[in-house]
């Protein structure tokens, strides 16, 4: 009897720890690109049912302008512009949607280049590195997204993405094709909180009157 009750106390200790072992599990570690992400709101994308917003371009006295309804989770997108008004669906894209769909490809990209980071799966992230930035000179983490040769609106281009030790983003270089030479640098700037997503409204060029630049955006969250 003594025997058996020793043997049921060791059954009941290695369950005990068996126990433990399964529901204490390490915590995974966040990639740069998720904390980027996670800094400028992603953990409430999953809520957004529609997002607005017209995509400006203003250089001297130029003026440009087109505005964008996007309903993430059906993918059904309303272009409105001088000219026109068109809707469609990302899904549903053929040849006489391509020019309207890159436009809407290029201004989503701009505005929601923090979670392009997680969405686009085809493209190689770098590894962070900290280098000094373009614009202000300042010591900035670095982390570079370079897109595959074939498919998509821009093949092989890519974006080095400087950001601060809170993971907003602070200013960035595109580089067409991932050639050495930097095709554009702007800076990210003016943030704006809309429904728990930091947004940058302005992106200014050094030594030019050029600002592209967002507004009238609005979120709607489930």
């Amino acid at each position: 009897m003594k025997k058996l009750l020793v043997v049921i106390s060791l059954i009941s200790v290695c369950f005990s720890c068996k126990q433990k072992t399964e529901t204490i599990q390490p915590e995974k570690e966040l990639s740069t690109a998720e904390k980027i992400a996670n800094a400028h709101g992603f953990e409430n994308w999953e809520n957004v049912s529609e997002i607005q917003f017209t995509f400006n371009v203003d250089k001297d006295s130029s003026h440009f302008e087109r505005t964008w309804i996007w309903q993430p989770k059906t993918n059904q997108v309303t272009s409105i512009t001088k000219k026109d008004t068109v809707n469609y669906n990302r899904r549903k894209v053929d040849s006489t949607l391509t020019k309207t769909d890159g436009g809407f490809s290029n201004d989503k990209y701009w505005l929601l280049v923090p979670f392009q980071l997680i969405w686009d799966h085809g493209a190689t992230l770098s590894e962070s590195t900290t280098e000094t930035a373009p614009i202000s000179k300042n010591q900035l983490n670095k982390i570079t997204i370079t897109y595959p040769n074939e498919g998509g609106y821009t093949p092989g281009d890519a974006y080095d993405i400087y950001f601060g030790n809170d993971y907003l983003i602070k200013e960035w270089i595109f580089r067409r094709g991932n050639q050495k030479k930097p095709s554009m640098i702007t800076t990210f700037e003016n943030y704006q909180d809309y429904n728990g997503i930091k947004l940058a409204k302005d992106h200014k060029k050094t030594k030019e009157n050029w600002n592209l630049n967002f507004t009238n955006i609005k979120i709607k969250k489930e």
